[in-house]
């Protein structure tokens, strides 16, 4: 006879729905074997997710929030199978019950948000229970936390995007709202050019390079035109030197300075469905 461990027991709950102790006993009929332990719990007439382990969770919703003192802030996705159930207010509120325990907990973490308890049970467990209700594959697929000298957070497209912006000092609600829109719109990749990884440089540059070589300028001329290039790169993708979509006569930093001249974005999280 197979040896049943918890993971596997804790496995097959994931990826089904079903009780602990169904599973359990599903594995042991089955001596082991998934396929026939879904099969048992379906004859046994269980509700099951049948293996949905394979199931793509692209809708769902992203929730974005800052804690009370707004120095700290999560994002919390949370996927489903389809936009019915995304829309589901009771699936919303589930959400958004997970986000609060995250933010009352101080909880970094995705293992840990897991591993906390909400209304006596984990949230790994909550999840599962989830499935068996809803009968679509739910996952707790995304998690960021930040924290600094003010946190502001914005959710965007009914749940389908959330942003955190992480500043130097508290802002305004208004400033603190004009960087998030900035965010969810341009989707920047870095806060500056010194916050962009350096096989990324490299790679720009590299590619730049070619694409000057393939226009048959002379190789004297390709760093020169390549480091345009990359500049160029920095200015579209980076938060601080993208033009303000509010005044695009102005860059991200420029419309900070205006604000607060000391004031600066230290980091931010981007979050959307898909």
């Amino acid at each position: 006879m197979a040896t049943i461990t918890a993971a596997d027991v804790n496995k097959l709950r994931q990826q089904t729905g079903a009780g602990m102790m169904d599973c359990r006993k599903a594995l042991v009929e089955s001596d082991g074997d998934f396929e026939k332990a879904v099969d048992y719990l379906r004859k046994k007439g269980q509700k099951v997710a049948a293996l949905r382990s394979d199931r793509e969770t692209k809708e769902g919703v992203i929730i974005a929030k800052t804690a009370a003192d707004g120095k700290s802030g999560v994002i919390v996705g949370l996927g489903c199978e389809t936009d019915f159930v995304a829309k589901n207010e009771d699936f919303v509120k589930f959400a958004q019950s997970i986000v609060d325990l995250a933010l009352a907990s101080g909880i970094k973490t995705v293992e840990d948000l897991n591993a906390a308890q909400l209304d006596g049970a984990s949230v790994a467990d909550k999840v599962n229970d989830q499935v068996a209700k809803i009968g679509e594959k739910i996952t707790l697929n995304k998690f960021e936390f930040v924290e600094a000298g003010g946190v502001t957070s914005y959710i965007h497209g009914n749940y389908r995007m959330g942003v955190l912006v992480a500043f130097s000092k508290p802002v305004s609600e208004e400033v603190g709202k004009d960087i998030a829109m900035q965010i969810a719109a341009m989707s920047p990749i870095a806060v500056d050019a010194d916050s962009v990884p350096a096989e990324l440089i490299a790679r720009e540059k590299e590619i730049a390079v070619e694409q000057v070589k393939a226009e048959g300028k002379p190789a004297e001329m390709a760093e020169k035109i390549a480091a345009g290039k990359v500049n160029k790169f920095f200015k579209e993708s980076t938060l601080l030197q993208q033009a303000f979509v509010k005044d695009n006569n102005k860059s991200v930093a420029d419309y900070l300075k205006s604000v607060d001249a000391d004031l600066k974005v230290t980091s931010f999280k981007r979050v959307a469905l898909g």
